[in-house]
């Protein structure tokens, strides 16, 4: 048995087909995050409000959740690879599309479709990495594979930013669809674990019908969902809270974020392996609510750019630690399942999000956006807390009973 699993399962880590997954999935979130601080600028350049660039960022969501629950299905059917690339494809022509919009209505459709390819790329790229990694390696695995996303979306706002500035929206999307050709053209040269035919079958016989939610999963997605909303604020709104208030260089916000998130996937990786979930959960929660209240109150760039990095700390850490929580949660076979959970709570809590504050930010203010994210990340604490003391009653219950 044991001569069949190593026979199955890759033994290094640092396989060519690991490094290519992981680069890109790298690229996939470059090109993404690229469009975070300029589409609503282009939105709002063709006459768009507060509530229609929410509308724009929720609708991508909504229609990348729509597609997840299939992807199971699909792959009874397909190979896993061939989808990815397809769902890469749909990405970088969309991408490029863009610039033929000539109004809101436009946008909107080709938000739908590439939503569509962002769900499929999404969840492959997720459950392909993790064949790759030796299952006696997954927390590494995955950390790295996160790490090489993030230092990806670090640059993604420059680079977007810097087109936009040095050129026009054309080299913007230009450039973002150049990005995922080469992402489709490094998913090519991926491998498959081979699986034996008693394995496939077992495959196939869970992934025969629509499975629109892991309920193995469903607390932790419940976390990442509210997670989404407050990340929905930052995705949608910061570019023109930050006009708003006078700070320049937008994507030195991003820019933070994403280097304090590379720097506590570092070690929060290993803290959750040793210490549990709450050990990163809650510590995480709690640098995300003072770096949302820190750009409240951001008096100056200073101020604005200290607050990116206690936001990035927090959220660095909490995406990668639930992603792997939901993971160890399941048997391989239901992979697919539970990153389609994961993904699509977390893109109903930012597609969500995204509409319910836009709709804030038009009868209120930019300021009680991110005060409604910060009352989330409460809700987040106190739902957590709830679960672990209910956690250690069942332990000490069946303990009793032993």
């Amino acid at each position: 048995m044991n001569t069949l699993i190593t026979g199955i399962l890759p033994q290094r880590l640092w396989s060519k087909s690991f490094i290519f997954i992981m680069l890109a999935n790298a690229l996939l979130f470059m090109a993404f995050e690229m469009m975070l601080p300029t589409l609503p600028l282009f939105v709002s350049s063709l006459g768009g409000g507060a509530s229609q660039i929410g509308l724009v960022t929720g609708i991508f969501m909504f229609s990348a959740i729509l597609v997840r629950p299939f992807t199971s299905v699909l792959v009874a059917r397909m190979d896993k690879k061939f989808l990815l690339i397809i769902g890469i494809l749909i990405c970088a022509l969309t991408t490029g599309a863009y610039y033929l919009s000539s109004g809101i209505g436009m946008i909107l459709v080709l938000r739908v479709i590439h939503g569509f390819g962002f769900g499929l790329a999404t969840t492959y790229f997720a459950t392909i990495a993790t064949e790759n990694i030796p299952r006696d390696r997954r927390g590494e695995g995955m950390g790295y594979f996160g790490v090489g996303e993030t230092v990806a979306i670090s640059i993604g706002p420059l680079i977007g930013t810097s087109l936009l500035l040095q050129y026009n929206y054309q080299s913007l999307f230009m450039g973002g669809m150049f990005i995922l050709l080469l992402a489709l053209l490094m998913a090519v040269f991926v491998s498959r674990k081979p699986q034996t035919n008693s394995n496939s079958e077992s495959v196939a016989s869970h992934t025969a019908s629509v499975k629109l939610i892991e309920k193995k999963v469903l607390f932790p997605s419940l976390l990442i969902l509210l997670v989404g909303i407050a990340a929905g604020s930052i995705m949608s709104f910061v570019a023109l809270f930050a006009a708003e208030r006078g700070f320049s260089n937008i994507a030195w916000f991003f820019f933070i974020v994403a280097i304090a998130s590379f720097v506590v996937r570092l070690f929060s990786g290993t803290m959750f392996d040793r210490l549990g979930p709450g050990s990163v959960l809650l510590p995480s929660a709690v640098f995300a609510i003072v770096g949302l209240l820190a750009l409240i109150v951001a008096q100056n760039q200073v101020h604005f750019l200290i607050a990116a990095a206690l936001y990035g700390f927090g959220f660095g850490a909490i995406f990668p630690a639930i992603q792997t929580w939901c993971v160890n949660l399941v048997e391989e076979h239901e992979h697919e399942n539970a990153m389609a959970s994961f993904f699509n709570f977390f893109d109903l809590g930012i597609g969500g999000g995204s509409l319910l504050l836009g709709l804030i930010a038009s009868a209120f203010s930019y300021t009680m956006v991110y005060a409604v994210s910060i009352a989330v990340l409460v809700v987040y604490i106190l739902l957590y807390l709830v679960y672990s003391q209910k956690q250690k009653e069942r332990r000490a219950f069946t303990g009793g009973i032993h």
